[in-house]
């Protein structure tokens, strides 16, 4: 059977193929092996039922009600604006249609129950939201309906086998429906030696979890730490002009050892807290600095410890994504975050197996991995937040209540762990909005407007200042090695309102605590700023990608750190997230269309 990062880089290489990836889909008819002879043209006209809807407010409020319990219990019943249509065929089979979140029309999932039989279930994802409203119809017998820029066509994947052969496919995304929709297929993520020992010792071995702390507290601490020196400065482009400059009453000439080619520095010289257009793509900005260099007036606003010497020289490389140009998207790895329990509170309701009930997603499959229709598209990729025994508090009073406030995550609208009050969320919303802040019970009111949402502890910056747990490791869920030694390798992000254009700022601290975080990101005027995660390489990893300006299929990466390189698969020949599938989940940057 092919690999499914094989087939990935085959199609990549299949030149104009990839094109037909980016889903415009007007071109409909392509075919890479699958079945499409189930696809039967409507005339113009003859059906339109235009997707599924919204149910009516009754059931809205019903299933919300469902999602508010103590425990939801279910995977659906965290879904307050799924909606379903049924039709039965002849010989008694039921195929049940269920559109997760009709405002984002992105996931469906379908059932298919025999009479007197076991069902079945298949995860779809719409291959352009924008453009097709999935729904059933009877065409000759229960069919998928795909409408949309003014054609329409009927599809029956599960008559000929086009369904089937896609789901054995071991393909992360099988298309089906003349590539319309994706089926979404279970598939092992990929991850590093180091990171598979830890889960081993965690997953099996008693006390294991000490164990990883101590590998941590030997090798993790300072592990990474870099320290540069280097010269010189940048020509007037706009973006930077509108970044300006971090406050800093230091700013000398650095060398750092980034991975990424910059316009206007000599011989890679940079200014420390200047910002750099990266060579090759527009609206990616790069900067360095040392929290030693940052000025004395950042230093004067309460909230945050003092800094040591090591982390007052260590380098921290900050990237700025102009979000006018670029869209942003949310994918979970194959693995993690779990939804099961954290080992960390004592707080449970008892009530199944994690704190909404449940600790699988089943029938809902992650692939770990960038849809293939956006790879000509992708800009940039980074590491998403905590694994799910880590997040969630042990000590303090956040242990006490909400069960330990394990961090929520959404991806495509659908809701796939809750999302809690007090803690540090980025989420994306209908309308383009990319926001952080601390979530308040009354957010809960912006459920039916968001597309993605992924929490993370609690803020490192609010409204400009350090947030109020920054300096209390227990209160704010910090982590550490198993002396509550906080400074590490670490990876954060962080919000900033320019002149009305909107900026996300990735940061990579070669070694910080929580304080030295918040005094750079003070410094460089963010709004608000949360953690990431932390301790290596593979868990800070961030990627910006190159592609052919000719329109060819090649593509190439670049690592904002080198060594983040030993987590791609195959030596480093397939790009994480994009071309082969991962255990962590991330964020990915798209260039707007």
């Amino acid at each position: 059977m092919i690999s499914a990062p094989f087939f990935l880089r085959a199609a990549l290489r299949a030149g104009q193929l990839i094109s037909r990836w980016s889903l415009t889909l007007q071109q409909k008819f392509v075919s890479l092996g699958f079945a499409a002879a189930t696809t039967v043209c409507l005339a113009a006209g003859a059906v339109h039922a235009q997707g599924i809807e919204l149910p009516d407010e009754s059931v809205i409020e019903a299933q919300l009600s469902q999602l508010n319990q103590n425990v939801p219990g279910t995977i659906f019943a965290m879904q307050p604006f799924r909606n379903a249509q049924s039709l039965t065929a002849e010989d008694g089979t039921t195929y049940t249609l269920t559109s997760l979140n009709p405002n984002v029309n992105s996931w469906f999932v379908l059932e298919i129950a025999p009479e007197g039989g076991r069902s079945s279930f298949a995860h779809f994802e719409n291959g352009a939201p924008d453009v097709w409203d999935i729904s059933l119809i009877d065409e000759d017998g229960p069919a998928l309906l795909i409408e949309g820029d003014g054609d329409n066509f009927a599809c029956a994947p599960w008559d000929d086998g086009e369904l089937q052969e896609a789901q054995s496919s071991d393909l992360p995304f099988a298309p089906i429906c003349d590539w319309s929709l994706f089926v979404r297929n279970p598939v092992t993520g990929n991850r590093t030696t180091r990171e598979a020992v830890a889960e081993f010792l965690r997953d099996n071995i008693v006390f294991g979890e000490s164990i990883v702390n101590l590998i941590k507290g030997a090798f993790f601490e300072d592990a990474f730490m870099v320290s540069s020196e280097g010269e010189e400065e940048v020509e007037e482009i706009d973006g930077v002009e509108l970044l300006g400059t971090a406050l800093l009453d230091s700013t000398p000439n650095m060398r750092p050892y980034m991975g990424f080619d910059l316009i206007g520095t000599d011989a890679g010289a940079m200014t420390a807290g200047s910002w750099y257009e990266v060579d090759g793509s527009p609206g990616i900005y790069a900067s360095v600095m040392q929290p030693a260099m940052i000025a004395n007036e950042v230093f004067q606003v309460s909230g945050a410890n003092g800094l040591d010497g090591i982390e007052r020289s260590a380098d921290v490389y900050l990237v700025a994504f102009d979000m006018a140009r670029f869209e942003i998207g949310y994918e979970l790895g194959t693995d993690h975050p779990r939804l099961g329990w954290s080992s960390r509170p004592s707080n449970r309701h008892g009530q199944g197996s994690g704190p909404d009930g449940f600790n699988r997603p089943d029938p809902l499959v992650r692939t770990g991995m960038v849809n293939p229709a956006f790879v000509e598209r992708v800009a940039a990729t980074f590491t998403g937040g905590f694994k799910r025994d880590h997040g969630a508090w042990r000590f303090g009073d956040y242990a006490t209540f909400n069960y330990g406030h394990h961090y929520g995550f959404m991806q495509n609208g659908v809701l796939i762990s809750r999302l809690w009050p007090n803690l540090a969320t980025l989420y994306l919303t209908l309308d383009g909005e990319v926001g952080m802040r601390t979530w308040r019970e009354e957010d809960d009111a912006m459920l039916s407007e968001l597309v993605f949402a992924r929490q993370n502890g609690v803020p490192i910056i609010e409204d400009g200042v350090p947030g109020p747990r920054v300096t209390s490791w227990g209160g704010g869920n910090w982590s550490g090695d198993a002396n509550a030694v906080l400074r590490t390798l670490r990876g954060g992000a962080c919000m900033r309102t320019v002149e009305g254009r909107q900026f996300l700022i990735y940061a990579y601290f070669s070694s910080a605590t929580p304080s030295a975080m918040a005094r750079t990101f003070q410094a460089y005027q963010c709004d608000y700023a949360m953690l990431l995660d932390m301790n290596s390489p593979e868990h800070t990893y961030m990627a910006l990608y190159l592609h052919d300006e000719e329109g060819e299929d090649e593509m190439e990466w670049r690592h904002l750190v080198t060594n983040m390189g030993e987590s791609d698969p195959d030596s480093g020949r397939v790009a994480r997230f994009v071309q082969a599938p991962d255990n962590r989940d991330f964020f990915y940057l798209l260039r707007r269309q």
